[in-house]
């Protein structure tokens, strides 16, 4: 298991704007971005990096190997059963305890304003079938932050990866004052245990249509937050971001993706906990989960997009976060 003197952090900088990423589940610890003179954190995350070694929220980490939830902790692959291992209850969650998010990588600076990161993943680690090969470029370039992430297999194994920041976007008290825009036009509703059950249905007439946007506390007034997998629009316009938040302060968060997905948390579970940077907390509704990905449970649903990934094809994904001050 990692230990604090095994971590590793990096700073970029630009124009004003500083990002913080360690090699402990390829984390993105803090950013911050200017706001009327002064600098505030837009990500909740820890002030000492070795509280990380205990991170029960996945805060800014890098999740996979396959990202969310996978019912049963267990799939099916050419025929064959494959147990992961449980997290969750009898499910896997984020990869499993050992996932990839509590694994140290190894880490090297691209000039000023990137980082690369990688983690060579052996057969069966957590369950999962083959070695996988995983590199992830975090760079900086003035107010937006790109994540490439890429994967590559020496045979057939799912591969779901997903960014988790939390974004608290500056606000002091509440995540539930922005206002939230996403094309999504439908979801993958789920059970009990957050697992989805396989059907795709419509937002329309549902508290889960923010395609015109809606502030969150006026779209859920009973306070009761969502953790759901939105669907993107088939035939979208990729240069159309698939995320906005507007917070009351004046910053505004957009997000461009290339997944079919985005699940979407609004941190109203999230515990209290003691240690983050100054001027944030990390509490109940205190930062938005906004991570584009493939659908969860896509193993155990036929009728969902394949993640399933092959030595002649690679996974890929890019994640582009753009946060800045707007004129009110």
């Amino acid at each position: 298991m990692p230990r604090a003197g095994d971590i590793r952090e990096f700073r970029l900088e630009d124009a004003g704007v500083a990002l913080s990423l360690l090699n402990l589940g390829c984390i993105t610890r803090g950013w911050w971005v200017p706001l009327g003179g002064a600098s505030v954190p837009v990500v909740l995350g820890f002030d000492d990096p070795a509280e990380y070694l205990q991170n029960p929220t996945y805060m800014g980490v890098i999740a996979g190997r396959v990202a969310n939830r996978i019912a049963g902790a267990g799939f099916v692959l050419d025929g064959k059963q494959h147990r992961l291992t449980a997290n969750e209850g009898v499910n896997q969650l984020h990869g499993g305890a050992g996932g990839l998010h509590s694994r140290i990588w190894q880490a090297e600076t691209e000039g000023a304003r990137a980082v690369r990161l990688t983690y060579h993943s052996p057969d069966g680690e957590e369950g999962y079938p083959g070695r996988a090969s995983f590199e992830v470029t975090v760079r900086l370039s003035g107010s937006r932050v790109t994540y490439d992430m890429r994967a590559r297999v020496d045979r057939p194994t799912p591969i779901n990866l997903a960014q988790h920041s939390y974004y608290s976007l500056g606000m002091p008290q509440t995540s539930r004052d922005a206002r939230f825009t996403c094309p999504a036009d439908r979801v993958t509703p789920v059970d009990s245990a957050l697992i989805p059950t396989g059907d795709i249905a419509p937002v329309m007439g549902t508290r889960h249509d923010f395609r015109a946007g809606a502030v969150l506390a006026e779209a859920d007034p009973d306070g009761m937050g969502t953790d759901l997998n939105l669907v993107m629009p088939e035939g979208r316009d990729p240069a159309h971001p698939v995320a906005e938040l507007l917070a009351p302060n004046g910053l505004r968060l957009r997000m461009w993706s290339d997944q079919p997905g985005l699940q979407v948390y609004t941190g109203h579970g999230l515990p209290n906990l003691r240690g983050a940077h100054p001027g944030q907390r990390i509490a109940p509704w205190a930062g938005i989960a906004l991570e584009p990905q493939a659908f969860p449970n896509a193993v155990n649903c036929p009728s969902f997009p394949s993640i399933i990934v092959t030595p002649d094809q690679p996974y890929r994904q890019k994640l582009t976060v753009e946060i800045m001050e707007i004129l009110q």
